[in-house]
């Protein structure tokens, strides 16, 4: 990516994982956080995704019933194929 050209939207979510994460360059890391400061959806986009982090993060796998869990199971193996 080039260091100097803006973020996209397209990018910004392509990135949300490793942002959070802490693994991006700083390069990439200071676009992320400018394009985050001036684009209000993929703001948005960014508190969905810590929410859903924490949320998700609180199911226990006992607490689950075994066909709803190999659904998301499923589900996640499914999307992760694409």
């Amino acid at each position: 990516m080039d260091e100097h050209c803006p973020l996209t939207c397209e990018e910004m979510v392509e990135l949300v994982t490793n942002y959070l994460e802490g693994t991006l360059p700083a390069a990439d890391h200071l676009r992320f956080e400018s394009h985050i400061a001036e684009c209000q959806g993929c703001h948005h986009y960014l508190d969905q995704m810590r929410k859903t982090i924490d949320l998700t993060g609180r199911i226990a796998d006992d607490t689950l019933v075994s066909v709803v869990r190999d659904t998301f199971l499923r589900l996640f193996r499914d999307w992760r194929k694409t």
